[in-house]
């Protein structure tokens, strides 16, 4: 199979749209990675690090709280009110950036790599999943994947998701000084075995529960102080060099650099490739891809010591990758590829306030199995359409096509004309037939944005 615009657009975009040109080539799709990032520039989201001085703030209230401060509880809740305003501009940031993208190849990766790492907010960060995103993962996409890992372990997020800021060495001053006073805190390992089996050689790698267990009492070191940041404490680090892999790290003073040098070994290993490259064939091409197609990312991989923007010009350029439509879109993916065929704009969906964010997409969203932010655990959301296209699920998701037209925010296209720029040739002929019998418009765009057809990337 050769590239072609629509599939480039499904397959590999948010859909076709009425207001944007599908990808003209593999090239130039491959080029956008590499321009400036015009999407993050119109919808900005935030650093966690703008987030410090809330945090401290946060907890002066706590001591004013503590102290009888009778304002403290209210002025807790107006920030909580705040935060889940900032949450919700964030969502719509996030769609508005895949609406409005000419190619947004950029925005797909985003949400795969984003997925890959996998983070949950705890207290006071619990909303601020889409900081990690923008810190970690959307400036990662075209450099060398231990780049990324780099990043996305270090991050707070990651780090009090997985409970790494609770860690320390066993044989570390620190837990010394805890064991003197009583206090059972130890090594965690959570962090470490999330990397090795999640994040780098996947389940199945070779590495062994020793591997595990090395890497938690290197990374012990790496605590979090929400006021400041991430910090190294060598006073919690495990002392004494410790082999991962058959590679040793570190020495009797644990250091950042030493956790550093292990990700970086860790990202460019054999199986690392090969996990890597075949979660990206599963997530854009077919739950069971070609084999030819995993092993030329795998050794794309290889070849250039995971560079992610090789990797994905590989997949790019591979025939498997052009053949037919054959993943289920996950409920954000359809969501946003229906407002997408839609016509909606960034600068509309901007507009909605909290409750109409709600309404248009985080209720759908949870109604079709994919309550925003919220996988069930760190390996992310599943891939197979046995999971997404349940009775339940589609029920749900022809609701939201008779209904999504109903908004005075959305000016219904002709059914005639939609089923050409939501699907082109993907359509097929009867649902052409039916989109030009439909007995009304409202009818015309159920039927399309609900269609089997419509479901598939």
């Amino acid at each position: 199979m050769n590239f072609t615009p629509e599939i480039a657009a499904i397959r590999f975009g948010y859909g076709l749209s009425p207001h944007h040109a599908p990808p003209e080539s593999v090239a130039a799709m491959v080029a956008t990675l590499a321009a400036p990032d015009a999407m993050a520039q119109a919808w900005p989201i935030g650093s966690i690090d703008e987030l410090y001085p809330e945090f401290q703030y946060l907890s002066d209230l706590k001591k004013a709280e503590r102290n009888g401060d009778p304002d403290a509880k209210q002025k807790y809740r107006d920030w909580r009110a705040k935060d889940r305003a900032r949450h919700a501009e964030m969502l719509r940031a996030t769609v508005a950036r895949a609406l409005d993208a000419p190619d947004p190849l950029r925005e797909r990766l985003t949400r795969f790599w984003a997925d890959h790492f996998t983070v949950r907010g705890k207290g006071v960060s619990r909303l601020s999943v889409q900081r990690f995103v923008q810190d970690a993962i959307r400036p990662n996409l075209s450099v060398p994947f231990a780049e990324m890992l780099k990043a996305a372990v270090t991050h707070p997020l990651m780090m009090i998701y997985l409970d790494q800021d609770k860690s320390i060495g066993p044989g570390s001053a620190v837990a010394a000084r805890n064991a003197e006073k009583g206090r059972r805190r130890g090594l965690n390992e959570n962090l470490a075995r999330e990397v090795l089996e999640l994040h780098t050689l996947g389940v199945g790698g070779a590495y062994t529960q020793q591997d595990v267990r090395q890497l938690a009492e290197l990374l012990a070191g790496m605590t979090l102080d929400l006021r400041k940041g991430v910090r190294f404490e060598p006073k919690r680090g495990e002392p004494g060099a410790e082999d991962v892999l058959g590679e040793s790290y570190g020495g009797q003073k644990p250091q950042l650099s030493d956790i550093h040098a292990a990700l970086e070994d860790i990202a460019t290993h054999p199986d690392t490739a090969a996990h890597i490259a075949r979660k990206l064939a599963v997530h854009f091409v077919s739950d069971t891809p070609p084999p030819a197609l995993v092993e030329a990312l795998r050794a794309r991989f290889a070849e250039t010591g995971g560079d992610l923007g090789a990797v994905t010009a590989a997949m790019l350029e591979h025939p498997e990758a052009w053949g037919p439509l054959a993943k289920t879109k996950q409920p954000y993916d359809f969501l946003t590829s229906g407002y997408r065929a839609l016509g909606v704009s960034g600068a509309q969906l901007a507009r909605l306030n909290l409750s109409k964010t709600r309404k248009a997409l985080l209720r759908p969203m949870t109604l079709m199995g994919q309550p925003w932010e919220t996988p069930n655990g760190p390996d992310g959301w599943p891939e197979d359409t046995a999971h997404w296209l349940t009775p339940q699920g589609l029920a749900v998701r022809i609701n939201w096509a008779m209904t999504a037209g109903r908004s005075k925010e959305i000016e219904l296209p002709d059914p005639r004309e939609l089923v050409r720029t939501a699907l082109g040739s993907q359509a097929g002929p009867r649902l052409e037939f039916a989109a030009q019998a439909a007995e009304s418009r409202a009818e015309g765009v159920a039927l399309i944005l609900a269609s089997p057809a419509f479901q598939r990337r």
